[in-house]
């Protein structure tokens, strides 16, 4: 692609998937964990998640109301652009979606994926999403480009600021003043993180995007001091990931007389399976055995101004729109039908298979 604006003439929001009913959740599973030598007991342990909750997962309907407030939001722009929706796991899944794209004479559309970061599963496994649905449509697909990486766009780091801030309320007075702010993303193997970025440029581009986002959102509230931990780890306990997990870190606070603490789930988009049970079930349940207080807050997605900067994304490519960044840190630019990024950063790396997450949502 060059640095000529192109026309476009729509937008498809990429996401991970989930189920939508009891019937589903098997099924999802499988295709999440297919390739992997996952064993089938812990396919059962994590669809008890969905079953505590009905067996259907929020993100899809999640994702269906962002797509509601973008339809808006570019309206409000006068950018007559159709959205698709299309999931790597579940139904609509993207190769179907790209197919009805290309039906509907769709010749070069946006793509929305739902990760703000870098890193394999957060960024180049939808690159990967995009050419298997291009190639399974074949010559007539469309031209697929990616928008770019967001977690320090002054958007993303205000609404989840607001988040925060609304949390902290929720706690009762006397607990305000002195309650700890955690941060929390998805774990990752240490060996993926670390083939995370340009090795020149040392690697671990999610863990450094998390903490740097995690820093930006502190320094907006005002919060001298937090902490920056993990959730949602599985595989082998042999296999070094990200630590400490927040349950972990619970008992850690704990130990140090913090009485509360409000929990920010900045690694994720919105309030998925994922978010509402390892932190509003799980870590929730420990901080009350522990007598602590607690507090959650919000993912941006629902918030207004989450539209608003996918707006900004798309007019950086259809009208030539100075990105908006806070940091220095490397953020990848856009990508074209799945190809690569000049910087290399996302590689897959050599992991074993059994390192492989079971994600309840991403």
């Amino acid at each position: 692609m060059t640095d000529e604006l192109i026309d476009f003439d729509a937008v498809l929001l990429l996401s991970f998937g989930g189920p939508e009913g009891p019937e589903d959740v098997r099924p999802f599973l499988e295709n999440v964990t297919r390739g992997r030598g996952v064993p089938p007991e812990r396919l059962d342990e994590v669809a008890e998640h969905y079953f505590h909750f009905g067996g259907i997962s929020p993100i899809n309907e999640l994702n269906r109301d962002i797509i509601d407030r973008l339809r808006i939001e570019l309206d409000r722009l006068g950018l007559d652009l159709p959205i698709y929706f299309g999931n790597r796991n579940w139904h609509p899944m993207v190769e179907d979606t790209v197919e009805r794209m290309t039906g509907d004479g769709v010749r070069r559309a946006l793509v929305f994926a739902t990760s703000a970061y870098g890193g394999y599963s957060a960024c180049r496994q939808y690159d990967e999403d995009i050419r298997r649905a291009r190639e399974a449509v074949g010559e007539t697909a469309p031209e697929l480009v990616k928008l770019r990486q967001f977690f320090d766009h002054p958007l993303f780091v205000a609404a989840a600021a607001d988040g925060v801030r609304r949390a902290f309320a929720e706690l009762p007075s006397d607990q305000r003043e002195h309650a700890r702010l955690v941060f929390t993303a998805h774990s990752i193997p240490e060996a993926a993180d670390a083939a995370a970025g340009p090795a020149e440029d040392g690697g671990h581009l999610y863990s450094r995007q998390v903490f740097e986002a995690a820093r930006l959102v502190a320094a907006e509230l005002g919060v001298a001091e937090h902490d920056v931990v993990w959730q949602s780890r599985s595989g082998p306990p042999q296999v070094p990931w990200l630590e400490p997990d927040i349950v972990d870190h619970l008992d850690t606070l704990y130990s140090a007389n913090t009485q509360a603490v409000v929990v920010c789930p900045i690694g994720f988009v919105s309030d998925h399976l994922e978010v509402v049970w390892d932190l509003d079930a799980e870590a929730r349940e420990r901080a009350e055995e522990l007598g602590m207080g607690f507090a959650r807050a919000a993912a941006p997605g629902t918030d207004p101004r989450f539209a608003e900067l996918i707006g900004e994304l798309i007019r950086e490519l259809v009208e030539g729109v100075p990105a908006r960044r806070l940091s220095a840190l490397p953020a990848v630019g856009c990508t074209v039908n799945g190809a690569w990024c000049a910087t290399n950063c996302c590689a897959p790396g050599r992991r074993p298979v059994s390192s492989e997450p079971v994600t309840v949502d991403a």
